[in-house]
Protein backbone atom coordinates (compact mmCIF):
# COMPACT_ATOMS: atom_id res chain seq x y z
CA UNK A 1 0.00 0.00 0.00
CA UNK A 2 2.53 2.56 0.94
CA UNK A 3 4.80 1.58 -2.36
CA UNK A 4 1.82 2.42 -4.24
CA UNK A 5 1.06 5.52 -2.85
CA UNK A 6 4.92 6.50 -3.31
CA UNK A 7 4.53 5.48 -7.04
CA UNK A 8 1.61 7.52 -7.43
CA UNK A 9 3.41 10.81 -5.95
CA UNK A 10 6.07 10.53 -8.24
CA UNK A 11 3.92 9.66 -11.32
CA UNK A 12 2.39 12.98 -10.51
CA UNK A 13 5.07 15.08 -9.85
CA UNK A 14 6.45 13.84 -12.67
CA UNK A 15 3.69 14.82 -14.67
CA UNK A 16 3.05 18.01 -13.16
CA UNK A 17 6.59 18.62 -14.06
CA UNK A 18 6.37 17.30 -17.70
CA UNK A 19 2.94 19.95 -18.45
CA UNK A 20 5.08 22.41 -16.40
CA UNK A 21 7.60 22.24 -18.85
CA UNK A 22 4.91 21.40 -22.01
CA UNK A 23 3.14 24.80 -21.20
CA UNK A 24 6.41 26.70 -20.98
CA UNK A 25 7.53 25.78 -23.94
CA UNK A 26 4.12 26.07 -26.04
CA UNK A 27 4.02 29.42 -24.43
CA UNK A 28 7.75 30.41 -25.22
CA UNK A 29 7.27 29.13 -28.50
CA UNK A 30 3.90 29.67 -29.70
CA UNK A 31 1.75 31.43 -27.31
CA UNK A 32 3.66 34.06 -26.70
CA UNK A 33 5.00 35.12 -30.04
CA UNK A 34 1.58 34.80 -31.39
CA UNK A 35 0.45 37.54 -28.66
CA UNK A 36 3.31 39.82 -29.66
CA UNK A 37 2.54 39.63 -33.15
CA UNK A 38 -1.26 41.01 -32.54
CA UNK A 39 -0.04 43.24 -30.28
CA UNK A 40 2.11 44.71 -33.37
CA UNK A 41 -0.57 44.26 -35.64
CA UNK A 42 -3.33 46.31 -33.60
CA UNK A 43 -1.17 49.58 -33.98
CA UNK A 44 -0.94 48.74 -38.00
CA UNK A 45 2.61 47.37 -38.25
CA UNK A 46 3.20 44.86 -41.22
CA UNK A 47 5.70 42.38 -41.16
CA UNK A 48 5.85 38.42 -41.47
CA UNK A 49 3.68 35.69 -39.95
CA UNK A 50 5.06 33.95 -37.36
CA UNK A 51 5.93 30.27 -37.86
CA UNK A 52 6.78 27.43 -35.42
CA UNK A 53 9.05 26.26 -37.31
CA UNK A 54 11.33 29.43 -37.81
CA UNK A 55 10.90 30.27 -41.11
CA UNK A 56 12.31 34.28 -40.98
CA UNK A 57 15.56 32.50 -39.39
CA UNK A 58 15.72 29.83 -42.33
CA UNK A 59 15.12 32.72 -44.57
CA UNK A 60 18.33 34.80 -43.14
CA UNK A 61 20.29 31.42 -43.10
CA UNK A 62 19.74 30.84 -46.62
CA UNK A 63 19.77 34.06 -48.35
CA UNK A 64 23.17 35.05 -46.12
CA UNK A 65 24.47 31.79 -47.87
CA UNK A 66 23.08 32.56 -51.28
CA UNK A 67 24.37 36.26 -51.72
CA UNK A 68 28.11 35.70 -49.90
CA UNK A 69 28.96 32.96 -52.64
CA UNK A 70 29.56 34.81 -55.14
CA UNK A 71 31.44 38.73 -54.87
CA UNK A 72 29.62 42.06 -56.13
CA UNK A 73 30.97 42.23 -60.16
CA UNK A 74 31.53 45.06 -60.69
CA UNK A 75 32.75 46.43 -58.29
CA UNK A 76 29.51 48.75 -56.36
CA UNK A 77 29.06 50.47 -52.47
CA UNK A 78 25.64 48.96 -53.07
CA UNK A 79 26.31 46.33 -50.65
CA UNK A 80 23.17 45.91 -48.38
CA UNK A 81 21.55 43.32 -50.27
CA UNK A 82 24.71 41.40 -49.62
CA UNK A 83 25.51 42.00 -46.30
CA UNK A 84 21.61 42.26 -45.02
CA UNK A 85 19.52 40.53 -47.78
CA UNK A 86 16.72 39.35 -45.48
CA UNK A 87 16.12 42.88 -43.96
CA UNK A 88 16.52 44.31 -47.43
CA UNK A 89 13.47 41.83 -48.96
CA UNK A 90 11.47 42.79 -45.68
CA UNK A 91 11.57 46.82 -45.89
CA UNK A 92 11.46 46.80 -49.39
CA UNK A 93 8.20 44.40 -48.58
CA UNK A 94 6.15 45.79 -45.34
CA UNK A 95 7.79 48.90 -45.43
CA UNK A 96 10.89 51.07 -43.33
CA UNK A 97 9.03 50.47 -40.07
CA UNK A 98 8.01 46.30 -40.52
CA UNK A 99 8.96 43.37 -38.14
CA UNK A 100 10.42 39.99 -38.69
CA UNK A 101 11.20 37.07 -36.28
CA UNK A 102 14.90 35.74 -34.82
CA UNK A 103 13.31 32.45 -33.54
CA UNK A 104 10.18 32.98 -31.46
CA UNK A 105 11.39 37.25 -30.63
CA UNK A 106 9.92 39.54 -32.88
CA UNK A 107 12.50 42.17 -34.67
CA UNK A 108 11.01 45.67 -35.18
CA UNK A 109 12.99 47.53 -37.55
CA UNK A 110 13.64 50.83 -36.81
CA UNK A 111 14.85 53.96 -39.20
CA UNK A 112 12.73 57.09 -38.15
CA UNK A 113 15.29 59.52 -37.16
CA UNK A 114 12.45 61.05 -34.40
CA UNK A 115 12.30 57.59 -32.91
CA UNK A 116 16.04 56.83 -33.23
CA UNK A 117 17.06 59.78 -31.15
CA UNK A 118 14.11 58.70 -28.61
CA UNK A 119 16.09 54.89 -28.37
CA UNK A 120 19.19 56.25 -28.42
CA UNK A 121 18.68 59.19 -25.85
CA UNK A 122 16.42 56.92 -23.00
CA UNK A 123 19.36 54.63 -22.12
CA UNK A 124 17.43 53.71 -18.95
CA UNK A 125 14.63 52.43 -20.86
CA UNK A 126 15.89 50.99 -23.90
CA UNK A 127 18.84 49.11 -22.91
CA UNK A 128 21.09 47.03 -25.26
CA UNK A 129 20.17 43.25 -25.30
CA UNK A 130 22.34 41.74 -22.79
CA UNK A 131 24.57 39.00 -24.19
CA UNK A 132 24.66 35.34 -23.55
CA UNK A 133 27.33 32.22 -23.91
CA UNK A 134 30.16 33.15 -26.25
CA UNK A 135 28.76 36.96 -26.76
CA UNK A 136 29.35 37.46 -22.90
CA UNK A 137 33.48 37.21 -23.40
CA UNK A 138 33.59 39.58 -26.26
CA UNK A 139 30.82 42.16 -24.98
CA UNK A 140 32.11 43.53 -21.69
CA UNK A 141 32.61 46.85 -19.80
CA UNK A 142 31.45 49.59 -20.95
CA UNK A 143 29.98 47.95 -24.48
CA UNK A 144 27.39 46.09 -22.52
CA UNK A 145 27.16 46.83 -18.98
CA UNK A 146 23.91 49.27 -17.89
CA UNK A 147 22.40 51.87 -15.23
CA UNK A 148 24.46 52.96 -12.45
CA UNK A 149 27.68 50.58 -13.41
CA UNK A 150 27.92 51.65 -16.47
CA UNK A 151 27.60 55.66 -15.67
CA UNK A 152 30.40 55.11 -13.09
CA UNK A 153 32.47 53.29 -15.40
CA UNK A 154 31.66 56.22 -18.19
CA UNK A 155 32.38 58.88 -15.48
CA UNK A 156 35.74 57.15 -14.49
CA UNK A 157 36.52 55.98 -18.11
CA UNK A 158 36.16 59.96 -19.64
CA UNK A 159 39.16 61.99 -18.99
CA UNK A 160 41.59 59.05 -20.15
CA UNK A 161 39.57 59.58 -23.87
CA UNK A 162 39.46 63.16 -23.32
CA UNK A 163 40.47 64.63 -26.74
CA UNK A 164 43.65 66.45 -25.68
CA UNK A 165 44.96 63.31 -23.23
CA UNK A 166 44.90 61.52 -26.85
CA UNK A 167 48.33 62.72 -27.58
CA UNK A 168 50.25 59.85 -27.09
CA UNK A 169 48.13 58.05 -29.44
CA UNK A 170 49.80 60.02 -32.66
CA UNK A 171 53.01 59.65 -30.97
CA UNK A 172 51.79 55.75 -30.98
CA UNK A 173 50.62 55.39 -34.24
CA UNK A 174 53.18 57.17 -35.94
CA UNK A 175 55.88 54.52 -34.11
CA UNK A 176 53.35 51.64 -35.33
CA UNK A 177 52.95 52.88 -38.73
CA UNK A 178 56.70 53.56 -39.78
CA UNK A 179 57.48 49.96 -38.48
CA UNK A 180 55.01 48.49 -40.79
CA UNK A 181 55.95 51.16 -43.53
CA UNK A 182 59.48 49.79 -43.14
CA UNK A 183 58.69 46.10 -42.93
CA UNK A 184 56.71 46.62 -46.59
CA UNK A 185 60.04 48.24 -48.21
CA UNK A 186 62.17 45.20 -47.35
CA UNK A 187 59.64 42.74 -48.88
CA UNK A 188 59.75 41.98 -52.90
CA UNK A 189 58.73 44.13 -55.31
CA UNK A 190 56.56 41.52 -57.33
CA UNK A 191 53.20 40.33 -56.87
CA UNK A 192 50.48 41.42 -54.62
CA UNK A 193 48.81 40.61 -51.12
CA UNK A 194 46.42 41.08 -48.47
CA UNK A 195 46.44 44.29 -46.62
CA UNK A 196 43.81 43.55 -43.89
CA UNK A 197 46.10 41.60 -41.71
CA UNK A 198 48.56 43.88 -41.58
CA UNK A 199 46.36 46.63 -40.84
CA UNK A 200 44.90 44.36 -38.03
CA UNK A 201 48.19 44.21 -36.74
CA UNK A 202 49.28 48.14 -36.89
CA UNK A 203 45.74 48.41 -34.52
CA UNK A 204 46.76 46.19 -32.07
CA UNK A 205 49.82 47.55 -32.07
CA UNK A 206 48.62 50.85 -31.43
CA UNK A 207 46.86 49.70 -28.79
CA UNK A 208 49.46 48.55 -26.87
CA UNK A 209 51.69 51.52 -27.42
CA UNK A 210 48.68 53.84 -26.43
CA UNK A 211 46.77 52.23 -23.70
CA UNK A 212 49.68 49.99 -21.88
CA UNK A 213 52.62 51.97 -23.16
CA UNK A 214 54.58 51.11 -19.49
CA UNK A 215 53.75 47.36 -20.05
CA UNK A 216 54.28 47.01 -23.96
CA UNK A 217 56.06 43.70 -23.86
CA UNK A 218 53.60 42.33 -21.90
CA UNK A 219 50.23 42.96 -23.38
CA UNK A 220 51.22 42.66 -26.98
CA UNK A 221 50.94 38.79 -26.24
CA UNK A 222 47.14 39.78 -24.68
CA UNK A 223 46.65 41.69 -28.59
CA UNK A 224 47.16 38.66 -29.97
CA UNK A 225 45.44 36.35 -28.25
CA UNK A 226 42.83 38.42 -28.67
CA UNK A 227 42.70 38.68 -32.30
CA UNK A 228 42.32 35.10 -32.22
CA UNK A 229 39.18 35.21 -30.16
CA UNK A 230 37.57 37.41 -32.71
CA UNK A 231 38.86 35.44 -35.36
CA UNK A 232 37.06 32.40 -33.39
CA UNK A 233 33.72 34.55 -32.96
CA UNK A 234 33.51 34.97 -36.41
CA UNK A 235 33.30 31.41 -36.75
CA UNK A 236 30.92 30.71 -34.36
CA UNK A 237 28.67 33.61 -34.80
CA UNK A 238 27.79 31.17 -38.20
CA UNK A 239 26.52 28.83 -35.89
CA UNK A 240 24.44 30.56 -33.56
CA UNK A 241 21.60 30.47 -34.69
CA UNK A 242 21.26 26.85 -33.74
CA UNK A 243 19.67 27.07 -30.00
CA UNK A 244 22.02 26.03 -27.02
CA UNK A 245 25.38 25.21 -29.30
CA UNK A 246 26.91 28.11 -27.43
CA UNK A 247 26.62 26.06 -24.31
CA UNK A 248 28.27 22.50 -25.70
CA UNK A 249 31.41 21.85 -24.94
CA UNK A 250 32.85 21.73 -28.78
CA UNK A 251 36.20 23.08 -29.53
CA UNK A 252 36.04 26.20 -30.71
CA UNK A 253 33.88 27.23 -26.99
CA UNK A 254 36.48 25.25 -25.80
CA UNK A 255 39.05 27.66 -26.67
CA UNK A 256 37.24 30.45 -26.62
CA UNK A 257 36.86 29.92 -22.94
CA UNK A 258 40.22 29.45 -22.13
CA UNK A 259 41.95 32.51 -24.02
CA UNK A 260 39.35 33.92 -22.03
CA UNK A 261 41.00 32.72 -18.74
CA UNK A 262 44.54 33.19 -19.81
CA UNK A 263 43.55 37.17 -21.68
CA UNK A 264 42.10 37.59 -17.89
CA UNK A 265 45.07 35.86 -15.79
CA UNK A 266 47.50 38.43 -17.89
CA UNK A 267 45.55 41.56 -17.56
CA UNK A 268 45.17 41.22 -13.39
CA UNK A 269 48.69 40.96 -13.20
CA UNK A 270 49.41 43.79 -15.65
CA UNK A 271 46.76 45.93 -13.84
CA UNK A 272 48.07 45.13 -10.57
CA UNK A 273 51.62 45.77 -11.01
CA UNK A 274 50.73 49.20 -12.92
CA UNK A 275 48.33 50.26 -10.45
CA UNK A 276 51.27 49.78 -7.60
CA UNK A 277 53.84 51.02 -9.76
CA UNK A 278 51.44 54.44 -10.19
CA UNK A 279 50.77 54.71 -6.98
CA UNK A 280 54.33 54.79 -5.89
CA UNK A 281 55.47 57.19 -8.84
CA UNK A 282 58.02 54.93 -10.44
CA UNK A 283 55.91 55.04 -13.64
CA UNK A 284 54.54 57.63 -16.70
CA UNK A 285 50.77 57.60 -16.26
CA UNK A 286 49.70 59.16 -19.47
CA UNK A 287 48.64 56.07 -21.11
CA UNK A 288 45.06 54.91 -21.28
CA UNK A 289 45.51 52.42 -18.27
CA UNK A 290 47.61 54.57 -16.57
CA UNK A 291 44.40 57.32 -16.66
CA UNK A 292 41.94 54.69 -15.83
CA UNK A 293 43.99 54.31 -12.90
CA UNK A 294 44.39 57.70 -11.41
CA UNK A 295 40.76 58.72 -12.37
CA UNK A 296 39.71 55.69 -10.29
CA UNK A 297 41.91 56.48 -7.74
CA UNK A 298 40.46 60.27 -7.55
CA UNK A 299 36.91 58.58 -7.40
CA UNK A 300 37.72 55.87 -4.73
CA UNK A 301 39.09 59.42 -2.60
CA UNK A 302 36.56 61.65 -2.97
CA UNK A 303 33.73 59.19 -3.22
CA UNK A 304 34.46 55.84 -1.48
CA UNK A 305 35.27 52.11 -2.65
CA UNK A 306 31.75 51.81 -3.61
CA UNK A 307 31.91 54.48 -6.24
CA UNK A 308 35.27 53.46 -7.73
CA UNK A 309 35.93 51.23 -10.16
CA UNK A 310 37.00 47.02 -8.91
CA UNK A 311 40.15 44.71 -10.40
CA UNK A 312 37.58 42.78 -11.90
CA UNK A 313 36.03 45.94 -14.08
CA UNK A 314 39.42 47.33 -14.70
CA UNK A 315 40.13 44.43 -16.29
CA UNK A 316 36.89 44.13 -18.22
CA UNK A 317 37.48 47.54 -19.86
CA UNK A 318 41.71 46.74 -21.06
CA UNK A 319 39.03 43.36 -22.27
CA UNK A 320 37.23 45.86 -24.12
CA UNK A 321 39.98 48.71 -25.43
CA UNK A 322 40.97 45.49 -28.05
CA UNK A 323 37.81 44.67 -29.21
CA UNK A 324 36.75 48.62 -30.25
CA UNK A 325 40.65 49.06 -31.25
CA UNK A 326 39.89 46.66 -34.56
CA UNK A 327 37.23 49.40 -35.86
CA UNK A 328 40.63 51.26 -36.96
CA UNK A 329 41.73 48.15 -39.40
CA UNK A 330 38.63 48.10 -40.67
CA UNK A 331 37.95 51.96 -41.71
CA UNK A 332 41.36 51.96 -42.51
CA UNK A 333 40.71 48.49 -45.16
CA UNK A 334 37.72 50.26 -46.60
CA UNK A 335 39.27 53.51 -46.96
CA UNK A 336 42.69 52.23 -49.10
CA UNK A 337 39.74 49.95 -51.26
CA UNK A 338 38.27 53.27 -52.17
CA UNK A 339 41.08 55.77 -52.57
CA UNK A 340 42.57 52.99 -54.52
CA UNK A 341 38.93 53.30 -56.90
CA UNK A 342 38.78 56.72 -56.87
CA UNK A 343 41.94 58.05 -57.76
CA UNK A 344 40.74 61.92 -57.57
CA UNK A 345 39.96 61.85 -54.09
CA UNK A 346 43.74 59.85 -53.50
CA UNK A 347 45.51 62.40 -54.95
CA UNK A 348 43.32 64.88 -53.45
CA UNK A 349 43.92 63.30 -49.69
CA UNK A 350 47.92 62.71 -50.52
CA UNK A 351 48.11 66.76 -52.07
CA UNK A 352 45.80 67.99 -48.36
CA UNK A 353 48.67 65.40 -46.43
CA UNK A 354 52.08 66.97 -47.72
CA UNK A 355 50.70 70.64 -47.39
CA UNK A 356 50.00 70.19 -44.16
CA UNK A 357 53.00 67.91 -42.95
CA UNK A 358 55.37 67.77 -46.37
CA UNK A 359 57.32 64.76 -45.74
CA UNK A 360 57.50 65.21 -41.84
CA UNK A 361 55.70 62.44 -39.62
CA UNK A 362 51.91 63.84 -38.40
CA UNK A 363 51.94 66.01 -35.56
CA UNK A 364 48.53 66.10 -32.81
CA UNK A 365 48.02 69.97 -34.20
CA UNK A 366 48.45 69.63 -37.64
CA UNK A 367 45.88 66.51 -37.78
CA UNK A 368 42.78 68.97 -37.16
CA UNK A 369 43.48 70.62 -40.56
CA UNK A 370 42.96 67.80 -42.55
CA UNK A 371 40.15 68.65 -43.65
CA UNK A 372 39.95 66.22 -46.93
CA UNK A 373 41.18 63.64 -45.00
CA UNK A 374 38.24 64.04 -42.31
CA UNK A 375 35.34 63.48 -45.39
CA UNK A 376 37.24 60.69 -46.84
CA UNK A 377 36.94 58.73 -43.54
CA UNK A 378 33.52 60.09 -42.78
CA UNK A 379 31.89 59.02 -46.32
CA UNK A 380 33.87 55.71 -45.49
CA UNK A 381 31.92 55.52 -42.33
CA UNK A 382 28.50 56.03 -44.25
CA UNK A 383 29.38 53.18 -46.88
CA UNK A 384 31.05 50.81 -44.69
CA UNK A 385 30.26 51.18 -41.25
CA UNK A 386 32.25 48.79 -38.87
CA UNK A 387 28.93 48.03 -36.54
CA UNK A 388 26.22 47.74 -39.33
CA UNK A 389 23.77 47.14 -37.00
CA UNK A 390 22.70 47.54 -33.68
CA UNK A 391 20.00 46.33 -31.31
CA UNK A 392 17.81 47.83 -27.87
CA UNK A 393 15.01 45.80 -25.64
CA UNK A 394 12.81 47.27 -23.08
CA UNK A 395 11.56 45.81 -19.80
CA UNK A 396 8.24 46.90 -19.99
CA UNK A 397 5.53 48.56 -21.82
CA UNK A 398 7.34 51.68 -23.45
CA UNK A 399 5.96 54.30 -26.04
CA UNK A 400 8.38 54.96 -28.94
CA UNK A 401 6.71 57.63 -31.09
CA UNK A 402 3.62 56.24 -31.56
CA UNK A 403 3.89 52.98 -31.08
CA UNK A 404 3.50 50.76 -27.57
CA UNK A 405 6.65 48.62 -27.45
CA UNK A 406 5.94 45.26 -25.09
CA UNK A 407 8.85 43.68 -23.44
CA UNK A 408 9.89 40.72 -25.44
CA UNK A 409 10.17 42.87 -29.06
CA UNK A 410 13.77 43.12 -30.25
CA UNK A 411 14.35 47.22 -31.89
CA UNK A 412 17.06 46.53 -34.58
CA UNK A 413 18.37 49.06 -35.65
CA UNK A 414 20.07 48.87 -39.14
CA UNK A 415 22.75 51.36 -39.28
CA UNK A 416 23.90 50.25 -42.81
CA UNK A 417 20.37 50.87 -44.31
CA UNK A 418 20.13 53.95 -43.05
CA UNK A 419 23.29 55.28 -44.52
CA UNK A 420 22.83 54.01 -47.50
CA UNK A 421 18.87 55.62 -47.66
CA UNK A 422 18.27 57.72 -50.67
CA UNK A 423 15.83 59.06 -49.08
CA UNK A 424 17.72 60.40 -46.73
CA UNK A 425 21.37 61.28 -48.62
CA UNK A 426 19.84 61.27 -52.58
CA UNK A 427 20.23 59.67 -55.38
CA UNK A 428 24.10 59.18 -55.08
CA UNK A 429 23.09 57.83 -51.56
CA UNK A 430 25.35 54.36 -52.84
CA UNK A 431 28.40 56.86 -54.66
CA UNK A 432 31.62 57.42 -52.85
CA UNK A 433 31.38 61.48 -52.56
CA UNK A 434 33.08 62.93 -50.08
CA UNK A 435 32.05 66.11 -50.97
CA UNK A 436 28.79 65.70 -49.21
CA UNK A 437 30.84 66.14 -46.08
CA UNK A 438 32.32 69.09 -46.80
CA UNK A 439 30.67 71.41 -44.73
CA UNK A 440 30.42 69.06 -41.92
CA UNK A 441 28.07 65.83 -40.38
CA UNK A 442 25.36 68.38 -39.57
CA UNK A 443 24.82 69.89 -43.04
CA UNK A 444 25.24 66.91 -44.55
CA UNK A 445 22.49 65.20 -42.21
CA UNK A 446 20.56 68.06 -42.41
CA UNK A 447 20.48 67.82 -38.21
CA UNK A 448 18.47 64.29 -38.95
CA UNK A 449 20.04 61.04 -36.76
CA UNK A 450 21.01 59.50 -39.88
CA UNK A 451 24.61 59.22 -39.72
CA UNK A 452 25.69 57.50 -36.38
CA UNK A 453 28.76 54.96 -37.11
CA UNK A 454 30.11 55.23 -33.22
CA UNK A 455 26.49 55.06 -32.21
CA UNK A 456 24.79 58.47 -30.78
CA UNK A 457 23.86 60.19 -27.42
CA UNK A 458 24.87 59.47 -23.89
CA UNK A 459 26.61 55.93 -25.01
CA UNK A 460 28.44 56.91 -28.27
CA UNK A 461 31.77 55.22 -28.48
CA UNK A 462 34.21 56.78 -25.85
CA UNK A 463 37.10 55.30 -28.36
CA UNK A 464 35.96 57.82 -31.29
CA UNK A 465 38.54 60.39 -31.15
CA UNK A 466 41.05 57.20 -30.73
CA UNK A 467 40.18 55.71 -33.69
CA UNK A 468 40.07 59.15 -35.69
CA UNK A 469 43.18 60.51 -34.81
CA UNK A 470 44.76 56.43 -35.30
CA UNK A 471 43.35 56.43 -39.10
CA UNK A 472 44.50 60.13 -39.98
CA UNK A 473 48.17 58.93 -38.71
CA UNK A 474 47.95 55.64 -40.61
CA UNK A 475 46.36 56.99 -44.09
CA UNK A 476 48.65 59.98 -43.83
CA UNK A 477 51.91 58.50 -43.35
CA UNK A 478 51.14 56.06 -46.18
CA UNK A 479 50.03 58.70 -48.47
CA UNK A 480 53.47 59.85 -48.33
CA UNK A 481 55.01 56.96 -48.88
CA UNK A 482 52.94 55.40 -51.30
CA UNK A 483 50.36 55.08 -54.17
CA UNK A 484 47.65 52.62 -53.49
CA UNK A 485 45.54 50.61 -56.45
CA UNK A 486 43.54 47.20 -56.55
CA UNK A 487 44.97 44.37 -57.56
CA UNK A 488 43.48 42.77 -60.22
CA UNK A 489 43.27 39.60 -57.49
CA UNK A 490 40.90 41.87 -55.57
CA UNK A 491 37.23 40.69 -54.60
CA UNK A 492 34.76 42.85 -53.94
CA UNK A 493 32.82 40.93 -50.72
CA UNK A 494 31.47 42.84 -47.90
CA UNK A 495 30.75 40.42 -44.96
CA UNK A 496 28.91 40.77 -42.08
CA UNK A 497 30.84 39.07 -38.94
CA UNK A 498 31.27 40.91 -35.66
CA UNK A 499 32.17 44.21 -37.87
CA UNK A 500 32.17 44.50 -41.55
CA UNK A 501 34.79 42.66 -43.32
CA UNK A 502 36.47 42.09 -46.94
CA UNK A 503 35.32 38.35 -47.04
CA UNK A 504 37.82 37.53 -49.53
CA UNK A 505 40.58 40.53 -48.23
CA UNK A 506 42.11 43.31 -49.50
CA UNK A 507 44.86 42.31 -51.96
CA UNK A 508 46.61 46.11 -52.98
CA UNK A 509 49.98 47.17 -54.80
CA UNK A 510 51.24 49.98 -53.29
CA UNK A 511 53.70 51.93 -55.69
CA UNK A 512 56.79 54.34 -53.39
CA UNK A 513 55.91 57.76 -54.32
CA UNK A 514 58.64 58.74 -56.66
CA UNK A 515 59.35 55.08 -58.01
CA UNK A 516 58.18 52.52 -61.03
CA UNK A 517 58.04 49.71 -58.46
CA UNK A 518 54.93 47.85 -56.58
CA UNK A 519 55.24 47.19 -52.99
CA UNK A 520 53.57 44.25 -52.31
CA UNK A 521 51.97 43.76 -48.69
Amino acid sequence: METSLAYSVILSLVLMTFCTCAWKILSLFLLKPKKLERCLRRQGLNGTAYRLLFQDLRGIIRMNKQVQSQPIAPFSNDIVPRVLPFYHHSIKKYGKLCFTWLGPMPVLNIMDSDMLKEIFSRIDEFEKPHPAGIADILASGLLDIEGEKWAKHRKIINPAFHYEKLKHVVEASCQSCEEMIRGWEKQSLAGDADVWPHLQHLTGDVLCRAAFGGTYDQVKGIVLLQQEQIGLANKIQQLAFIPGWNLLPTKLNKRMKEIDRKVKGLLEDVVTKREKAVKEGGVDDEDLLGLLLKSNRKEIQESGHQKGMSIEDVIQECKAFNFAAQTTSILLTWTLILLSKHKSWQDRAREEVLQVFGNKKPHFDGLSQLRIVSMILNEVLRLYPPAYMTARTVHRTTKLGDIQIPPGVLLLVPIILIHHDPEIWGDDAREFNPERFSEGVSKATKNKLCFFPFSWGPRNCIGQNFAFLEAKVALTLILQNFSVQLSPSYKHAPIPMLTLHPQHGAPLKLTRIGSNSSVPI
